[in-house]
């Protein structure tokens, strides 16, 4: 066991997390359905989703029977949709193609929908105590700080240089849970983006960039990136029966919602819109109110109408509330 390695493990048994529901658990289903919700979510959003979840489907059998549209108003809110998607997909798949049962090596997980290195090495090594490394983005800062690796972490050649030191001061199964969880543990708590807490960590003696004062410059900040404009006119059906939606089809980012009908416009229109931002895109909505007499079909386009004001829990994305205020509904 690597110095590095040895650290973690003696830090994360006395210091990291250990209370998280998904933890000190064998089964792979549980653990899978950790890591795609913590996919670029913090821990503290997913505890409620998580618990509701299980509530809902205990098992990977019950995940994979469910109806499209009751996984994703579970969903509603925790936002990137496709991983809701794949999630709903995958356990088909672990049904249908492999009896229930998740495969026990890193390229049958790989093969299924949503899985990539990463989710695949945490559910082998948090489930079932498999030496396999897990790469997320505070292994990543934890990584680029310690060893002093200075580049963006997103270029092959730097993400092929983290992948290779975490295989080589990979432990053996009898560590492997505790080390993988104290590289997460550590940078979600000490080794922070900002303000870390550097006097704490275990890894202090030997951590490169403390020793040449670049801790705040690592991990080498991503480029600058010029968001795409779209913009879309959203045709709001109000009447007596609330508003009128229906499921986006096709691909993107809000496939599989309940929305109002969208166009997408060339140009933008005078007046105001609703900005919505996702990384790589900036929404601008124009809200069009129409009246409609109530007995619009229920199987027109695939729709139906939701009473007004809608819950919280509608599932429909974050911004509609917001549209039906602008527009005056």
């Amino acid at each position: 066991m690597s110095e590095l390695s040895a650290a973690l493990v003696a830090w994360q048994t006395v210091q990291g997390r250990n209370n998280l529901p998904w933890q000190n658990s064998s089964d792979p289903y549980k653990v899978w359905l950790s890591e795609i919700m913590l996919q670029q979510t913090q821990v503290s959003t997913v505890l409620g989703y998580y618990e509701r979840f299980l509530t809902r489907f205990p098992t990977v059998q019950a995940l994979a029977a469910a109806k499209d549209e009751e996984v994703m108003s579970l969903w509603a809110g925790l936002g990137y949709y496709a991983r809701a998607r794949n999630l709903l997909a995958c356990a088909r798949r672990v049904v249908n193609d492999h009896n229930g049962c998740f495969p026990d090596t890193v390229e049958g997980l790989m093969a299924l929908p949503g899985i990539g290195r990463s989710t695949a090495g945490a559910v082998l090594s948090l489930a079932s105590d498999i030496a396999q490394p897990i790469m997320d983005g505070n292994v990543r800062r934890v990584f680029a700080r310690y060893f002093g690796i200075h580049g963006f972490p997103g270029l092959p050649v730097i993400e092929k240089q983290f992948w290779s030191l975490a295989q080589a001061h990979l432990p053996d199964k009898t560590t492997v849970r505790a080390y993988n969880q104290g590289l997460m543990d550590l940078g979600a708590t000490l080794c922070t983006r900002s303000k870390p807490l550097c006097m704490h960590c275990p890894l202090s003696g030997q951590c490169e960039a403390l020793k040449q004062g670049t801790v705040s410059e690592l991990p080498t900040p991503k480029p600058p990136m010029v968001r795409k404009h779209e913009h879309y006119r959203v045709v709001l059906h109000t009447s007596s029966e609330g508003v009128w939606l229906a499921p986006r089809t096709g691909r993107g980012v809000w496939s599989g919602l309940w929305m109002a009908p969208m166009e997408k416009l060339a140009e933008p229109l005078e007046g105001q819109c609703l900005v919505h931002e996702l990384t790589h895109r900036r929404y601008c909505l124009y809200p069009v109110l129409q009246s409609v007499a109530a007995e619009l079909p229920d199987s027109a386009e695939g729709g139906r109408w939701f009473a007004l004001p809608l819950a919280d829990d509608a599932p429909v994305p974050a911004c509609l509330p917001r549209l039906l205020a602008l527009s005056g509904a």
